[in-house]
């Protein structure tokens, strides 16, 4: 039993715990990526002046049971076309920090206002080379599920998965997928027909590793 899978409490206070402990960082992350890819060296990538970015790893309780929002971008000319991602995007000016892009582009995106979530803390940065964005994910959590208002010009659906299905080797699996004209083979989580992989199942593996830090 994992202890938190039907104690939406137990979750909050588990990730807490987790990231008190310190982030599992880039080698949990890197469990998603083919073994071939290099790991980053931030100080290089930031001589890239990558745009900075924050996304919202949002969690909420379903009949108490820990759920994460995911979307489904729609089909556009752009590097993530129709990828499965959690909401968030480039930061703006007029964004004081970060968790503030993550929560603006959340509101945005699937509308969920700032007031409701509550900040838990960020996991470690992922570079995206493709798009040279330099991604900074936010944990956030909601007291109750959020009434999702989804922005129709960039989201085609929302996801939303009991998480402790990613614990499950089931739904996990080497993938083919094509992208920007390649074809690559990737490891990737598979969920109600969705195939998640890349920036966004790199994040998810450092929130899976992090739970399993917690005794």
């Amino acid at each position: 039993m994992l202890g938190w899978d039907k104690d939406f409490n137990a979750f909050k206070a588990a990730v807490s715990k987790g990231l008190a402990l310190g982030l599992p960082g880039v080698e949990a992350q890197y469990r998603l990526v083919p073994p071939d890819r290099p790991r980053p060296n931030f100080d290089e990538i930031e001589t890239n002046n990558p745009r900075k970015a924050g996304v919202l790893a949002l969690f909420y309780p379903v009949a108490e049971v820990p759920h994460l929002v995911l979307m489904k971008r729609n089909t556009y000319p752009g590097v993530h076309s129709g990828q499965i991602s959690l909401p968030g995007g480039q930061a703006e000016e007029l964004d004081g920090n970060i968790t503030e892009t993550a929560l603006r582009e959340a509101h945005e995106e699937i509308g969920v206002h700032p007031k409701e979530v509550s900040v838990l803390g960020n996991l470690t940065r992922v570079y995206i080379p493709p798009s040279n964005f330099l991604v900074q994910p936010v944990l956030g959590i909601s007291k109750q599920r959020p009434a999702f208002i989804p922005e129709a010009k960039e989201v085609s659906a929302l996801v939303e998965v009991p998480f402790h299905i990613f614990l499950n080797s089931e739904y996990f699996r080497e993938t083919r997928v094509e992208a920007r004209g390649l074809v690559m083979h990737v490891p990737a989580y598979h969920i109600d027909g969705h195939v998640i992989w890349g920036a966004t199942a790199m994040m998810i593996s450092e929130i899976v590793a992090l739970l399993k830090s917690v005794k």
